[in-house]
C-alpha cells in the first residue's frame, strides 16, 4: 500500500527512528504516513534530493555537520511547496522565533509528545493540500471570491479538530467561516502539570492577507505559551513579536487563558477581545472582567495584565468572537450580549458542545436569511459537575 503522506524526520538521536515507528505505527501500517530517517542536515539534503514526493520535514535545530535552522533555510531550493516543523528544547523561543522567520510552519518540543505531534503533522499536511490547491487553481486567484476561498482554507486548516475530555473536564470549539474571510481562530495548547492553555482570536482584515498574518499569531502564541505560563506575560511577548515586519498594520483581538483542571482556576489576559461568560449552573452568567488590554499588533511594548477567575464544578467558560455579539437580522438588529446570556438562561450544560451548539443555533435562529457576513466561533470550556 502507498503511504498517503511521506514524511521525512531529521534528528541525530539514535534511537528515535524506532521510537516513531513503534509509537506512530498505526499510521504507518494504515499507509496514511511513510517516514523517512536522516541524522543531520547534510543527510536530509541527500534525502531529499532522492525523493521528490516527501510532504513534510521534522527537523532538530542543534544536530552535527548541518544544524536545522541551516536546512530551512536550504529546503526551499529543493521544493517550494515542502512542510517543515522543527523540534526544539523546552522554551528555547530564540531558535523557535528563527525557524518560524527560516519558513517553519510549526514546531514541538522535547520530550516529544506523539499526540501533540499527530496534530501538528495533520495541520501541517492539511495546510500543504490547501496550498497545492491553491497553486493548481492560480487562474481562479484572478477574482477575489478565490481568494477569499483559499484564506478560508487556510483558517480551517489550523483549527483544531480533537478536543481534550477527561473525567474533570470538557472542551469543544468550531467556527462558521463567512463569505468574506475576517481571520477568526481558536487553539488549544496542552502545557506542564496537565494545564491547558486557550485562545479565541479576530484578526483585522479580510482574505490571504488577514489568513497569513492568522497563522502567524497562532504559532507565536503557541511558542509563547510553552515558554511561560502567565497568560499577561505571554500575551505581552506574542504582541511585542508581531510588531516586527508588520507594514500592513494588521491587529489581532485576543483573549488568552490558562486552566488547571485541578483546582478549576482559571487565569487570563485579554487583548481587546469580547469578554468571555461564566455559566453557572442555576443558567446565570458572569461576564468576566476586561484586563486592560489592547488589541495586539496596535501598541508596541504594550504590558498586558493577567487576572483570574474560579470555574465551580458544572460551570463553563464560553469563549466567542465578534461574529456572534455583532450577528445582524434583516432588520440590522444586533443578537448582543443579552441574547448571549439568555442562551444559557433556562438550559442545562450537558456537555461543552451542546453549550457551544446552542449559541450556533441561537445566532442563526436571530439572523434568519440575512447573509452572514463575518465569522462566528465559539470556544467552550465544561469543568465537569462530577468533582462536587
Amino acid at each position: 500500500m502507498q503511504a498517503q503522506h511521506k514524511i521525512l524526520m531529521v534528528d541525530d538521536e539514535p534511537d528515535l527512528e524506532q521510537l516513531v515507528r513503534q509509537r506512530m505505527r498505526r499510521e504507518i501500517r494504515s499507509g496514511q504516513y511513510a517516514f523517512l530517517f536522516a541524522g543531520d542536515g547534510v543527510e536530509a539534503l541527500e534525502t531529499l534530493g532522492e525523493h521528490s514526493d516527501i510532504d513534510l520535514v521534522l527537523s532538530d535545530i542543534n544536530m552535527p555537520r548541518m544544524d536545522g535552522l541551516t536546512l530551512l533555510e536550504k529546503i526551499p531550493d529543493i521544493d517550494t511547496d515542502l512542510r517543515s516543523v522543527v523540534i526544539s528544547a523546552y522554551g528555547d523561543m530564540k531558535n523557535i522565533r528563527a525557524a518560524m522567520n527560516r519558513g517553519a510552519f510549526d514546531f514541538v518540543t522535547k520530550p516529544i509528545d506523539f499526540d501533540d505531534l499527530r496534530v501538528t503533522i495533520d495541520r501541517g499536511l492539511r495546510q500543504l493540500e490547501m496550498w497545492r490547491e491553491a497553486e493548481a487553481s492560480k487562474d481562479k486567484l484572478l477574482t477575489l471570491q478565490s481568494e477569499l476561498d483559499v484564506a478560508n482554507s487556510m483558517q480551517q486548516s489550523i483549527l483544531p479538530k480533537q478536543f481534550p475530555k477527561n473525567e474533570q473536564y470538557e472542551l469543544y470549539g468550531s467556527m462558521a467561516p463567512a463569505r468574506n474571510v475576517g481571520g477568526d481562530f481558536f487553539d488549544i495548547i496542552r502545557l506542564e502539570h496537565g494545564r491547558l492553555g486557550m485562545a479565541i482570536a479576530d484578526v483585522s482584515d479580510k482574505g490571504i492577507p488577514a489568513a497569513l498574518f492568522m497563522m502567524s499569531s497562532r504559532t507565536l502564541l503557541k511558542g509563547a505559551a510553552l515558554g511561560d505560563e502567565d497568560p499577561g506575560t505571554v500575551v505581552t511577548v506574542v504582541n511585542d513579536q508581531l510588531q516586527d515586519g508588520n507594514e500592513a498594520n494588521m491587529f489581532v483581538t485576543l483573549f488568552y487563558a490558562v486552566y488547571d483542571p485541578e483546582t478549576g482556576l482559571v487565569r487570563y489576559a485579554n487583548g481587546g477581545h469580547n469578554p468571555p461568560l461564566i455559566v453557572h449552573k442555576d443558567g446565570s452568567s458572569t461576564i468576566l472582567p476586561l484586563t486592560g488590554g489592547v488589541a495586539l499588533g496596535v501598541a508596541p511594548q504594550f504590558g498586558f495584565s493577567t487576572d483570574q477567575a474560579q470555574l465551580e464544578p458544572g460551570e463553563a467558560l464560553v469563549m466567542y468572537t465578534d461574529g456572534i455579539s455583532e450577528a445582524e437580522d434583516l432588520g440590522s438588529e444586533e443578537f448582543g450580549m443579552d441574547r448571549l446570556l439568555e442562551v444559557f438562561a433556562n438550559a442545562t450544560l450537558e456537555s461543552a458542545r451542546a453549550a457551544n451548539d446552542a449559541v450556533f443555533a441561537a445566532v442563526r435562529e436571530f439572523a434568519g436569511d440575512r447573509p452572514q457576513s463575518d465569522d462566528i466561533t465559539c470556544l467552550v470550556l465544561l469543568r465537569t459537575d462530577s468533582q462536587s
